[in-house]
C-alpha cells in the first residue's frame, strides 16, 4: 500500500503542476545560489510533508477508532468502492454535489496567506508556503485521504499521506526550477492514466477488506502481514 502511495503520488503530481504548478512558479527561490536554492524548495516540500503526514495521522487516528469496533476490513471495502465510484461517476454528479460553497471562504483564507508569504524570502517562509499549500483542494490529496482511514493506525495512515507527499516532490521540483516544462499532449496522456491507477487501487483496497487469504494483497481476517511474513520464513 505504501508503494501504491508513492506511485499515486508521482501520477498525481503531473495534475500537481497543473493545480498548484503556479505556486512552484512563483516560489521566490535564490536564483544565484544553488544551495541555498536547494534549502528553499527543501524547506517547501517539508511543509507540504507536514501537513500531508498531520491529516494522515487524523484520518488514519478515526480508522483506528473504527477499526476498535471491527469496522476496519469494512472500511477498507467500503473506501475501495468509493474511490472507484469518484472515478465512475459522471463528474457532473460530484460538481452538483461536492458542498464545495463550504470550503471558499477557508480556500480565500488559505490563498491569502500564501500571498503574503510569497512575498517573503525568509527560510521559514518557504515552509509555510508548502505548510498552507497542503491545504488547497485537491482531489487525488481527497483519495490519498480515504486511502488512509483504511490504512489500519495513526502511524500508517500519516504514513501514507507523507508517501503520496514523497511521490510528488520530482515533478513539482522539476517545475520549480524550469517552470511549465510539460508537453501538453504529454500530459493528456498521463492525467488519463491516473484514473485507471485510482481503480486499480481501489481494487486492492477491496481485496484487503475481504480477507481472501491471498498473502500481502488480501490477508485472511486477523491475520497480519508480519504473520504471513514469519509463516513463510519457516518454509
Amino acid at each position: 500500500m505504501l508503494i501504491s502511495a508513492l506511485i499515486f503520488g508521482l501520477l498525481g503530481s503531473f495534475h500537481c503542476v497543473g493545480m498548484c504548478g503556479p505556486i512552484a512558479f512563483m516560489l521566490p527561490v535564490d536564483r544565484h545560489n544553488p544551495v541555498k536554492r536547494v534549502l528553499q524548495i527543501m524547506s517547501y516540500h517539508a511543509g507540504r510533508l507536514l501537513t500531508y503526514g498531520t491529516i494522515g495521522l487524523l484520518f488514519g487516528f478515526l480508522g483506528r477508532r473504527l477499526d476498535l469496533f471491527g469496522f476496519q476490513q469494512y472500511i477498507s471495502v467500503a473506501v475501495g468502492v468509493l474511490m472507484i465510484l469518484v472515478i465512475l461517476a459522471p463528474s457532473k454528479l460530484f460538481g452538483r454535489y461536492n458542498g464545495s460553497s463550504f470550503m471558499y471562504k477557508w480556500v480565500g483564507k488559505v490563498k491569502s496567506a500564501l500571498g503574503a508569504e510569497l512575498k517573503r524570502k525568509s527560510m521559514d517562509s518557504f515552509f509555510t508556503i508548502g505548510f498552507l499549500n497542503g491545504f488547497l483542494p485537491c482531489g487525488l490529496v481527497y483519495m490519498a485521504v480515504f486511502a488512509s482511514i483504511a490504512a489500519g493506525s495513526a502511524f500508517e495512515g500519516g504514513l501514507y499521506m507523507v508517501f503520496f507527499g514523497l511521490g510528488t516532490i520530482p515533478l513539482m521540483t522539476t517545475a520549480t526550477y524550469l517552470g511549465n516544462f510539460l508537453n501538453a499532449t504529454f500530459k493528456q496522456r498521463i492525467l488519463k492514466v491516473i484514473p485507471v491507477f485510482v481503480v486499480i487501487v481501489g481494487v486492492l483496497f477491496i481485496l484487503r477488506g475481504l480477507g481472501l487469504g491471498i498473502p500481502y494483497v488480501s490477508p485472511a481476517e486477523g491475520v497480519s502481514i508480519e504473520q504471513v511474513s514469519a509463516e513463510q520464513s519457516c518454509y
